[in-house]
């Protein structure tokens, strides 16, 4: 019957449950002692059994690290790269997220389904959101906050995970204590409380404030006390203060009256200016008529010589044409005369040619009358000798072109030499200058070892922090190597500087904004690259137990620094794996202890000349050493450095001086070649030379004499005659078109001339009118000239005009002005003291000046100095002082009263929700007790939970059946180790449903359970696990064939442990 109705209750949760929030996959890469693991969980109840040492844990861990729990929040391990699996150099957890329901996480972005990916290694980790598909969706720390705050996943809650670490002890523990923080964490009571307390603090520290403020206020009041009775005393002087002020102001309207008798004085003197304005205006008026006479005739002038403007306009332009067809017509004769010059020239060249061809016919037939047998024999004779001059001739050439070629390739060895020897030299030389450079950063480094760390940069950087100081957090520490020593002299320098050198020059922030302050500085100091790391200064010091260092009598990276600094020794450790490194004498001893060994903890091994070796898995790996790095910064004494360095410098010194003698002694040879090939080469010239011409001798020899011998005169004498002819013709044709060209030339000559006439004609016709223009414009300009003449003499009356006799009229009318604003500006503020009308009432000024009624107000101030004396303050200055307390004192208090208000409000509403909290924690007592018996009953057994909020003890009371024991046990630890766990699980599992999460997991929860226990503890999780509606993750290494089958029950085996 009881199961009929869990099954009906977990029907109905599976229409009602949300899948949004289930774990589908979860695979393990590297993990811990997992390759390759994926498990597939059931949406209801999984359990997970195996062999101990299968890795079972492991997957609740994972679970942990995937949803952004520390390291040592899981309890197995310290940094998240302790999870990698030994040899591997990465790990990953791929969690498969159910997202499907009403309280799906952002299903437009992600889909049904939510792939939660954490890769560690050795120096970093990241995480990885991805929706259905695969792709990557966002990769923050916020977005997985904010994923775990919607489903509401706090895996360092035992309710939802509940490792094998926290069921030992959460089963095994029977502090009341213990139970009551478990009790208050998991109901999110310490939460409210905590946030209650706060509230109650500032609420209190307001409230001090507020007293003190409303203290501050009594001084205040008691001065104002002194001052009401201090302006009492003072009310007598008020009558003399009464006759003060009449007399104030009969003086004000003094000064107004004072400044009409002015006014009516400057009025009549304007008057007097004006008076002699008409006379000058004459002058101006007559001077005006002038002018104007002037500008008439001047006008009238122009309008003559507009039209004899037009009148000429048309004889310049016949002239400028004909100027410009006459000089068409002399350049068209130019270019005749030049075209017939080149044509004569041309004639006479070819009539010299025909008379040169007469003479060419007239020398073969006396040629040919000469040549005779005996000749033809003589010319044999000659193509010999002139045959056997060439060959010897080549012959000597040859020889000379060998010895050259000989001599050009013995120097360009030379050459080569000399460029090899000087690209040692300058290899040597470069080397010098990077030993001197050494040399000077060591004598540097002598003088502050901190420049060993960046040079000059670090000390201009250090000043930069120096100067921002205040704006850090915490000040920056470093560069680290300044803050580490050698602790067995210099022996390990070289090895500790490859295995951390990379952390030498690297400073050490608490947060990322100093680190963002701290690479400001860096680009003010000009240190680009600056690594920074960033650590929390708060922690202490690592205590590293020996059972985590490797297991060898070679000294390790860690041991052999010294540091004061705490934080530089854990970022060494955190950051530089220091501890893990070890380091040995030579590379034999290197291989054997990386290679050889299986030492646990060891990580990499170091040689102390330079050598890196670690292994990964299978693949072993030698690294040489980096020649580029720098060594010796850790050395605590740079001599012995600085006495090699200057050794290395002087041998580098001596081999550039004898590369340089070399180079000089194969230049001189060099020399010596050239001057040799210099000679050789003009003689193969000088040979070439006597080749050619002894071969064009030949040759015309041999060509003279095949012509004689195959062709006769006479048909050299035709061809010649008919070129005669040739030329001639070409002659006659030529003097024909010399003929034309004459005819053209005069022509044009005679057009020309003809132009230059008309041209000549028309100056002479146009010359009357054009004089007659000129002076018509010279008389123009004598006119203009009278006019600025009289235009000069207006200027000047009207100078005198404007300067003195305006000036004057308007220096007199400013004045009266003036005095008019001064009679307003006294009026004003005579107005301000009192109306006239009350200086009229008070019988006016009785014909006193400004200067009696000053005198008198002088006697009478002196007076009523002399009657207030005692008192420094006059008594107006005492009431505003008074009504300015009294409004400070009146505002304080209405201000302070305004915060109590407020502050009792918060006190009246804190209360209420104290109240309304510790009804909520007594109803969840309750609650906590009922749910704690109903799971009890299923074993026949009952009992209560006594929840003490002010002692913060929780203790449970289990009563057993009657027929084992009648008494009740107040202690858990009275029980079997069987029934103190059933206990305590009916306990967590009341705990759980107060408290929600789409997934919760246990491992090793029934331990210490007898057989029964463990039967019924079983039924009692999933018949619980089903009615709750969230997915279960039992984990146990016990068989759970007792468990009944069920669809919505997945069961899965571990592999065994690898022996």
């Amino acid at each position: 019957m009881d199961d009929s109705r869990v099954f009906s209750d977990a029907i109905s949760t599976l229409h009602r449950r949300s899948n949004a929030g289930i774990i589908n996959r979860i695979r393990l890469e590297n993990f811990m002692c997992h390759d390759n693991l994926q498990i597939e969980l059931g949406e209801w109840v999984n359990f997970i059994t195996g062999q101990n040492g299968s890795g079972k844990s492991a997957i609740l861990t994972a679970l942990c690290v995937a949803f952004g729990c520390r390291a040592k929040g899981t309890q197995r391990a310290s940094s998240l790269k302790d999870f990698i699996k030994t040899g591997c150099s990465y790990a990953l957890v791929y969690v498969e997220i159910k997202n499907e329901g009403e309280d799906a996480f952002k299903p437009e972005i992600y889909g049904d389904v939510i792939i939660l990916e954490r890769r560690i290694s050795v120096s970093t980790s990241s995480i990885v959101l991805k929706d259905h598909q695969g792709r990557k969706v966002a990769g923050r720390k916020d977005d997985l906050r904010e994923l775990v705050e919607h489903f509401n996943i706090d895996v360092e809650n035992p309710c939802v995970i509940m490792s094998q670490d926290k069921s030992r002890e959460f089963l095994h523990s029977g502090n009341a204590k213990d139970k009551f923080k478990f009790f208050f964490k998991a109901t999110l009571l310490q939460q409210v409380n905590d946030l209650l307390q706060n509230i109650y603090e500032h609420l209190k520290a307001a409230n001090a404030l507020v007293h003190e403020l409303e203290e501050s206020i009594k001084p205040m009041q008691k001065e104002l006390d002194e001052l009401q009775g201090k302006i009492k005393n003072m009310e007598h002087v008020e009558e003399i203060s009464q006759k003060v002020q009449q007399l104030k102001k009969k003086l004000a309207w003094s000064w107004v009256y004072d400044v009409d008798k002015q006014l009516a004085e400057q009025n009549a003197k304007i008057g007097i200016l004006k008076d002699r304005i008409p006379a000058c205006q004459a002058k101006i008026d007559l001077q005006l008529n002038v002018v104007e006479e002037l500008r008439e005739h001047i006008s009238k002038k122009k309008a003559q010589i507009a039209s004899m403007m037009e009148k000429t306009s048309e004889v310049r332009r016949m002239k400028d044409e004909l100027q410009q067809t006459l000089s068409l017509a002399t350049k068209e004769k130019l270019e005749l005369e030049e075209e017939y010059g080149r044509k004569t020239n041309h004639v006479q060249k070819m009539m010299k040619h025909a008379r040169f061809l007469e003479q060419q016919v007239q020398d073969i037939h006396e040629q040919h009358v000469k040549n005779t047998q005996a000749e033809e024999s003589e010319i044999e004779e000659k193509l010999k000798a002139l045959q056997y001059e060439f060959d010897a001739a080549n012959l000597s050439f040859t020889r000379l072109k060998e010895e050259e070629s000989a001599l050009s390739e013995s120097m360009n060895k030379g050459l080569s030499e000399i460029a090899c020897i000087g690209n040692e030299i300058e290899e040597l030389e470069r080397k010098h200058r990077e030993i001197a450079f050494s040399i000077r950063e060591l004598h540097q480094h002598q003088t502050n070892k901190v420049t060993a760390f960046g040079g000059d940069r670090v000390i201009n950087l250090l000043r930069a922090i120096e100067r921002h100081q205040q704006r850090f957090k915490k000040p920056p520490v470093g560069p680290i190597g300044a803050h580490l020593t050698l602790v067995n002299g210099d022996t390990w320098a070289r090895a500790v500087e490859h295995a951390i050198g990379r952390l030498l020059n690297a400073f050490i922030v608490t947060n990322h904004k100093d680190a963002l302050l701290l690479r400001g500085c860096a680009r003010e100091a000009n240190y680009s690259h600056l690594q920074i790391v960033i650590y929390d200064f708060s922690r202490p010091r690592l205590n590293i137990p020996p059972h985590m260092l490797p297991q060898t009598s070679h000294p390790t990276t860690l041991s052999v620094l010294h540091t004061e600094n705490h934080i530089v020794f854990n970022v060494l450790v955190d950051m530089g794996d220091a501890e893990r490194q070890v380091l040995v004498r030579d590379y034999d001893m290197g291989k054997a202890v990386a290679f050889g060994q299986r030492i646990l903890n060891l990580k990499e091994v170091y040689t102390s000349d330079g050598y890196k070796m670690f292994s990964r898995g299978s693949v072993q790996t030698t690294l040489p050493p980096n020649k580029k790095q720098r060594s010796g910064r850790l050395c605590s004494s740079f001599d012995n450095q600085i006495k090699d360095l200057q050794r290395d410098e002087s041998n580098v010194h001596e081999e550039a001086q004898q590369r340089r003698r070399r180079k000089r002694d194969a230049e001189e040879s060099l020399q010596d070649l050239q001057e040799t090939l210099r000679s050789i080469k003009k003689r193969r010239l000088d040979a070439e030379r006597d080749l050619m011409s002894k071969k064009l001798a030949l040759r015309d020899v041999k060509n003279s004499y095949v012509a004689e011998t195959s062709s006769s005169p006479a048909s050299n004498v035709d061809e010649l005659h008919q070129e005669i002819s040739k030329a001639h013709e070409e002659i006659q044709e030529r003097e024909i078109l010399l003929e034309k060209l004459r005819v053209r030339m005069n022509g044009a000559e005679a057009k020309a001339n003809e132009l230059k006439v008309s041209f000549e004609n028309l100056c002479e016709s146009a010359k009357g009118e054009i004089d007659a223009f000129d002076k018509s414009e010279n008389e123009l300009i004598k006119l203009e000239q009278a006019l600025l003449d009289e235009e000069s003499k207006k200027s000047h009356y009207e100078g005198i005009m404007n300067n003195r006799v305006l000036s004057l009229i308007k220096e007199a009318e400013a004045h009266y002005q003036e005095l008019e604003n001064n009679r307003l500006e006294s009026c004003r503020k005579a107005s301000i003291i009192c109306p006239e009308s009350e200086i009229e009432a008070l019988g006016g000024c009785d014909g006193s000046t400004p200067e009696q009624l000053s005198a008198q107000l002088t006697r009478l101030n002196q007076r009523l100095l002399h009657e207030s004396r005692r008192y420094s303050e006059s008594i107006d200055d005492l009431r505003m002082l008074c009504e300015k307390k009294e409004r400070k004192v009146l505002r304080k208090q209405q201000t302070y009263k305004g915060y109590q208000e407020k502050l009792n409000a918060c006190e009246k509403a804190l209360n209420l929700r104290w109240s309304k909290f510790q009804r909520n924690a007594t109803l969840l007592k309750r609650q906590l007790t009922w749910q704690f018996n109903g799971h009890l009953r299923k074993k026949g057994i009952s009992g209560q939970i006594k929840v003490s909020y002010e002692d913060k003890t929780l203790s449970v009371e289990v009563k057993m059946p009657q027929d084992a024991s009648s008494s009740t046990v107040h202690d858990t630890r009275g029980l079997s180790g069987g029934e103190r766990s059933f206990s305590t699980l009916c306990f967590a599992l009341a705990l759980h449903e107060m408290t929600e999460a789409p997934f919760r997991a246990m491992d090793e929860f029934d331990v210490f359970m007898d057989a029964v226990s463990r039967k019924i503890s079983l039924d009692t999780l999933v018949d619980f696990a089903l009615a709750q509606g969230s997915q279960w993750i039992f984990i146990t290494p016990h068989d759970i064939g007792m468990v009944k089958q069920g669809e919505r029950l997945k069961k899965q085996q571990m592999a065994a442990p690898r022996s």
